[in-house]
């Protein structure tokens, strides 16, 4: 009876380790599987170097949920178009630095029977976001007041007061007054989320070339101190505590 009694403790043992490795391996393998979500990097968002159409409701800026061709704006409206560097997204774009102000546009031109008045604002831009070679006609947005029919379009108010225009084949707005002179929605790997100014206009943050080695040489450094791998190390030595601290409250309760 004692001897069946050591074979007994000792096979309820040889178990117990054995469900311990079992454990243990389990651990390890979900450790192991969940290194790569802890070591991917974010990713880089693209933007695009494009028109951007703006209605000007309510004395603020709204990202145009249509096209300038389709869009047929009331009177009184305004509608703005902004050339910028920026991610295509009604939050992260560059929005007009102008205000969305139909009376500071549209105040000395008189209302006409049968016809519609709509104030258009035209921001150029930054030079920082212009194509090589090219560069805004004006660094201060441009506005005016269009008089038309009331069934025109958006496109048809920009039309009015800022020839000439360039579209592409898909109707995209590619230039306005002649700016850009080519390209029309380039994707643009390194653009930057717009930074509001203060005055609830977002100017681009995107850097110009002269600046982009000296700031490219710090941001270096930076990553070299702050390794991507710091975190995945850390939380993959937490996985293995944990699954440490598993095995050997399961052996303990076995004994």
């Amino acid at each position: 009876m004692q001897s069946l009694g050591r074979g007994a403790r000792t096979s309820s043992s040889s178990s117990s380790r054995d469900h311990a490795a079992r454990t243990l391996a389990l651990a390890v393998l979900t450790a192991l599987l969940s290194l790569p979500l802890l070591a991917a990097p974010p990713a880089l968002a693209a933007g695009y170097r494009y028109w951007s159409y703006w209605d000007g409701g309510g004395g603020q800026w709204a990202y145009a949920a249509q096209g300038p061709s389709t869009a047929r704006p009331a009177d009184g409206s305004v509608q703005g178009f902004r050339f910028a560097v920026s991610k295509d997204a009604a939050a992260e774009a560059a929005r007009p630095r102008a205000a969305a102000d139909f009376d500071a546009v549209c105040s000395t031109t008189p209302a006409a029977p049968g016809r519609k008045r709509v104030a258009v604002v035209v921001d150029f831009g930054v030079a920082a976001d212009a194509p090589a070679g090219d560069a805004p006609p004006q660094d201060t947005p441009r506005t005016a007041c269009a008089q038309l029919a009331p069934e025109a379009t958006a496109a048809e108010a920009l039309a009015e007061v800022a020839k000439p225009l360039r579209y592409n084949s898909a109707a995209l707005l590619c230039a306005v007054s002649g700016y850009p002179k080519q390209g029309c929605g380039e994707q643009i790997a390194d653009a930057a989320p717009p930074q509001d100014n203060g005055n609830g206009a977002a100017e681009s943050t995107r850097q110009p070339e002269a600046t982009a080695g000296k700031e490219g040489k710090e941001e270096e450094g930076k990553e070299e101190k702050d390794s991507p791998w710091v975190g995945p190390v850390a939380g993959l030595a937490v996985l293995f505590g944990v699954a440490g601290a598993a095995v050997w409250r399961s052996a303990r309760r076995r004994r």
